[in-house]
């Protein structure tokens, strides 16, 4: 699951998310689900993350209904409206299936949902999510949503074995699971292929180098583990793959803008930095 945006100042009140993990079925396209609730309800000022997703994001006000693509850098955004609503992480498959667009299309963008959907469909999925109030209904309805547009467009091509990842969506797939870090020359001679192939392939499909999706993936995991409060940046440092914590603590202000510290405060809203 990819943290997508934190509020970047202090919010009268605590910000409301309900996050979930795909069920395996859909695990080749969406990367995880999350119903949120800005802070007292209204609009805040979103410091967004790096990822690795395509991110679709429904406001059920119809504040802002987006989709934003991955992205290897920070930004403070201060027009981006979203209040109440879910957001869904693609994978690079999940974009090319629900989309039909290749996630490179939208990496570091930001398009209005209507104009990859349509306008009716958009707002056919807004009102089915504003018709449920609770969180985790909210997320099941976006869920067979997913569900019935994969199976719509892909029929029985969805899923590994029915048509199969290409080489760089299988590397993509590697890269973000936890654990040590795997050398980009290593991941190419697991699938067969050359280092300069596999280039070729992310650059179609994915519209990020391999090394730059590693070190998103890497930055993510840590951004998981910094929202426990028991959070002990030392062991973070080494489960995620960094060489010692000096480095974990350069690579984080360097993707995010703020210091490890600062930035489990905004994940855990004790005092958010004023970005």
């Amino acid at each position: 699951m990819n943290v997508h945006s934190i509020p970047a100042r202090e919010q009268s009140a605590q910000c409301e998310s309900v996050a979930r993990t795909p069920p395996p079925r859909l695990a080749p396209y969406v990367v995880g689900c999350s119903a949120f609730r800005a802070g007292g309800g209204t609009a805040v000022r979103h410091r967004l993350l790096p990822v690795n997703a395509t991110v679709l994001i429904v406001d059920v006000t119809g504040a802002d209904r987006l989709v934003t693509g991955a992205r290897g850098d920070y930004g403070i955004h201060a027009t981006q409206r979203w209040r109440e609503g879910v957001t869904v992480g693609l994978t690079p498959a999940g974009t090319a299936a629900l989309l039909g667009v290749p996630a490179r299309e939208f990496v570091g963008a930001t398009v209005e949902l209507a104009d990859v959907l349509g306008r009716g469909r958009e707002a056919e999925l807004a009102e089915r999510l504003a018709g449920e109030a609770d969180a985790e209904a909210r997320l099941g309805v976006v869920e067979a949503w997913v569900e019935r547009r994969v199976e719509k467009r892909l029929g029985s091509r969805r899923g590994p074995g029915g048509g199969g990842d290409t080489v760089a969506v299988a590397a993509w797939r590697g890269l973000q699971r936890p654990g040590p870090r795997i050398p980009i020359p290593t991941l190419a001679a697991r699938l067969g292929v050359s280092r300069r192939y596999l280039e070729l392939g992310f650059a179609r499909e994915i519209g990020m180098p391999p090394g730059r999706v590693a070190r998103i993936a890497r930055l993510q995991h840590a951004v998981g583990r910094l929202a426990d409060p028991s959070y002990d940046l030392a062991a973070i440092a080494a489960i995620c793959g960094y060489a010692d914590q000096p480095h974990f603590t350069r690579d984080v202000r360097e993707l995010t803008g703020l210091t490890p510290t600062a930035l489990c405060a905004n994940l855990q809203y004790r005092e958010p930095s004023a970005g």
